[in-house]
């Protein structure tokens, strides 16, 4: 590697080239993430320390050292610091999850694949009322403009479609009171 290269591609950079910028990261990157895997706890975090260390090089492009003409020495001090603070953040991160309650488990909730299902089983007008205001988070009146009908034909759809939905996540328990059919035939 010639280090002339990282002060001559770095004047480049700072001068807009996004190219020379690039031939840099090129250079130094499996480097980095070299370097970046001893001191992280999860691989994932590798990705994380390697671009903030890009972006500290360039948001301090103008305070940049380089060593014998190399960039690399800066980007390894830099990337150390990354990675302990994205260490730190993590530990801070678990110990908080550690003091959280454990999440109870609803053994009667359906899973993604049964609700999906479900859904799919509907008439389209019902996953479309389901899937803006239910999933998308979008107001009746939004989801009425949407589809092109009054906002009272969305609220009653709505309804009915939420119904329509539970019963076919929910399996019949003589316990609950009317069946699916009559639930249903109420509407």
């Amino acid at each position: 590697m010639d280090h002339e290269d990282d002060a001559h591609d770095w004047q480049r950079a700072v001068a807009g080239d996004g190219e020379a910028f690039g031939q840099i990261f090129d250079r130094h990157r499996a480097r980095l993430y070299r370097h970046t895997h001893r001191l992280v706890p999860l691989a994932a975090d590798m990705d994380d320390v390697v671009a903030v260390t890009f972006f500290e090089a360039w948001r301090r492009r103008d305070s940049v050292r380089f060593v014998d003409g190399s960039l690399l020495p800066w980007l390894l001090v830099t990337a150390t610091n990354a990675a302990r603070n994205v260490s730190r953040s993590s530990r801070r991160y678990q110990a908080l999850l550690e003091r959280l309650p454990p999440t109870p488990i609803l053994h009667e909730q359906p899973d993604d694949d049964a609700a999906t299902r479900a859904l799919a089983r509907l008439s389209l007008a019902d996953q479309q009322v389901i899937t803006l205001c239910v999933l998308e988070g979008l107001s009746e009146s939004e989801a009425a403009d949407a589809l092109g009908i009054p906002t009272g034909t969305v609220k009653s759809r709505l309804s009915r479609a939420k119904v329509r939905l539970a019963a076919k996540l929910q399996p019949h328990h003589p316990a609950c009171g009317a069946s699916q059919k009559e639930a249903t035939h109420e509407l």
